[in-house]
């Protein structure tokens, strides 16, 4: 899967990006949704930089890896909030949001994932450890078609999407 996502040229990526993200937008939970989640990516990864700062009337919100295995999250208040974070990854310094129990959407990147939802990340477990706390939210898987798959290896500690967008 790695392989393959290199192989995409950026404006590919740019282009299967905009259609899954207009997809999203487009969707029931997320019109309704008031507090979301979603995920700054990376190179490889489904492009929400664009949608991110699109978004109006909503509180936005995205982690920030803040040790081994752990992320937290933070309000989403504009670009000039981002400061690279751990892995490279771009980050928001907002307030920290402890609310959630009141996350309407998760908006979740992953390696792969199959047809029942099951999701396959980087190996670090972030997601993993992190989705348990926000049962009440709706969760939407985000890829590239080739990374929808018929199977990925689950464990118990595994939270499977409800519906995957790609």
């Amino acid at each position: 899967m790695r392989i393959q996502k290199r192989q995409l040229d950026r404006p590919e990526r740019e282009g299967l990006s905009l259609c899954v993200m207009d997809k999203l937008k487009r969707h029931p939970r997320f019109i309704a949704s008031h507090i979301l989640l979603l995920y700054h990516s990376l190179p490889d990864e489904v492009c929400t930089h664009r949608l991110i700062d699109e978004i109006t009337g909503k509180t936005v919100l995205l982690p920030r890896v803040t040790g081994e295995g752990t992320m937290e999250l933070r309000v989403y208040t504009g670009r000039e909030d981002m400061r690279e974070g751990a892995f490279h990854i771009m980050e928001p310094c907002g307030n920290i949001f402890t609310g959630y129990e009141q996350i309407d959407l998760a908006v979740v990147p992953g390696m792969a994932f199959d047809r029942a939802g099951n999701r396959l990340g980087r190996g670090k477990g972030y997601y993993d450890r992190f989705l348990p706390k926000i049962p009440q939210a709706y969760k939407i898987g985000v890829c590239f078609g080739f990374q929808l798959v018929d199977d990925v290896p689950v464990d118990e500690t595994d939270v499977a999407m409800d519906e995957i967008i790609c």
